[in-house]
């Protein structure tokens, strides 16, 4: 195995139990694993030496939600000023044209765009299985993975509940309750590691109340357990989702999904907005976890995740960045800084700090993962996982003041400069190790004017009308 020394940091900010902060620090690892760490250590050399001085060395952040392959469908205009419903709607006619070349692409980039930011974990949602394409598309997902050195969560998630069945998904991106699950358990299988430092866990996690039926929530669920895995999906996101749910299915959301299994510490919702005081605390006394999606949220008018509430009640919280076509970006630092100023905002000036915010995309996400035995913060047994700024950088002139804050609040215009994964460098001076940035973005925008151009969209028009109306 090989080892690293990062010796003479700033500052080293652990994000432990203590939250300590070592000034003048050192960091040892031996292979994936922190064997020191201090201000004085005894250890002199390494396969890797990296001088850091100038520099602050942060515990990795960790993304508890994504689509990577939307990565490839950002920016489209008549996508752009709509609520969830409308929004998947109009998408869905691109997705429906998804190659698997495609879905390793967008993998790429988005994976990129999080360890550039920091990220040196990411769990993702890859839900959307074209007719006629092979149901293996989540292997392009892992693969991209493994090539840029990223942990990687993905999940292999689902929809079966099309159209024709009073679901809202067009029936070409389902599939059957057989071949879901077939190949979840194959994914499991074939992929899954439960080992400590793991680069690869998996997940499952069928789309949404209003795209799956309660048979295939509840095998989900028992599958699940059986092989010891974690369980995801979307809840209580909009209203829209909500007077679905009451409507078609009869219950709240968070009752339909409790009444299928969906309900305990092996669970995590994605955004969680509209959840009631009474189910806030049902979800606390059962230790689930919700990846909040502060962007996301926004961009879509969802409406403002109750985190104050939810702490307080002993959910798990961490941070998400959600689609790149909700989001238009996989930046896990201007995540964390979209949820500082949100809740400053919505609760007042001492609701949330900045190391708060910090805490939430470190040891919250790691929570909500199951994962914080290796990874969330800097300790000796700990993942050699951390990203390192280099405050001698124009956006943090005359900001040198509280190391743990400084990336939440200013500096955003810069890149991290270096990022760490299991003891291995993958982003050296703000670039990509294990990628091509230029080829790669070439490719991305190639495929992604192929899906377009392959596109109808016959709802641009009604937007465009229902607009004028309103």
């Amino acid at each position: 195995m090989s080892t690293l020394l990062i010796k003479n940091a700033k500052s080293i900010v652990t994000m432990d139990g203590e939250r300590r902060r070592i000034e003048g620090g050192s960091l040892y690892a031996d292979g994936q694993k922190i064997i020191a760490m201090g201000k004085d250590i005894p250890y002199e050399d390494a396969d890797t030496v990296i001088d850091a001085s100038h520099k602050i060395v942060y515990p990795g952040l960790i993304n508890t939600h994504h689509h990577l392959y939307q990565t490839l469908t950002r920016n489209i205009p008549f996508a752009q000023d709509c609520t969830l419903f409308d929004w998947l709607i109009t998408l869905y006619e691109i997705w429906r044209h998804m190659r698997p070349e495609d879905v390793y692409i967008s993998a790429a980039v988005g994976l990129g765009e999080l360890l550039k930011s920091g990220c040196t974990t990411a769990a993702d949602h890859f839900y959307c299985f074209p007719n006629g394409i092979s149901g293996e598309l989540i292997d392009e997902e892992i693969r991209a993975a493994g090539e840029l050195g990223i942990r990687f969560f993905p999940t292999r998630g689902s929809m079966s509940l099309g159209r024709s069945k009073g679901g809202l998904p067009p029936d070409e991106v389902c599939q059957s309750e057989d071949v879901i699950l077939k190949d979840t358990q194959r994914v499991i299988e074939r992929y899954h590691n439960k080992e400590r430092f793991a680069m690869v866990r998996v997940g499952v996690a069928p789309c949404s109340p209003f795209s799956v039926t309660a048979d295939l929530l509840r095998e989900s669920a028992n599958l699940a357990r059986s092989y010891g895995v974690r369980l995801h999906t979307h809840l209580a996101e909009t209203i829209d989702e909500e007077d679905f749910c009451l409507e078609k299915l009869g219950a709240r959301p968070l009752d339909f999904l409790e009444q299928n299994g969906w309900m305990g510490e092996d669970v995590w919702f994605a955004h969680g907005i509209h959840f009631n005081e009474g189910e806030i605390h049902r979800l606390g006394a059962h230790r689930c976890g919700i990846a909040h999606c502060p962007t996301s949220n926004m961009k879509i008018s969802s409406g403002v995740f109750p985190i104050m509430n939810m702490l307080k009640a002993g959910v798990k919280v961490g941070l998400g960045v959600d689609g790149s076509a909700s989001n238009d970006g996989s930046n896990m630092l201007q995540e964390a800084r979209t949820a500082y100023l949100l809740h400053k905002l919505m609760h007042g000036p001492l609701s949330i700090s900045a190391e708060d915010s910090l805490h939430l995309a470190t040891m919250g996400s790691a929570s909500v993962l199951g994962w914080e035995d290796d990874i969330g913060s800097l300790e000796v047994g700990k993942a050699a996982d951390l990203f390192m700024i280099d405050t001698r950088q124009l956006g943090f002139a005359g900001a040198l003041f509280d190391d743990t804050a400084l990336p939440i609040v200013t500096g955003l215009s810069q890149s991290v400069d270096m990022t760490v994964v299991g003891g291995k460098v993958v982003v050296k001076e703000g670039r990509l190790v294990g990628l091509d940035e230029e080829k790669i973005a070439l490719q991305a925008q190639a495929a992604a004017f192929r899906m377009m151009s392959e596109a109808s969209f016959r709802t641009k028009i009604d937007y465009s009308q229902r607009r004028i109306a309103k």
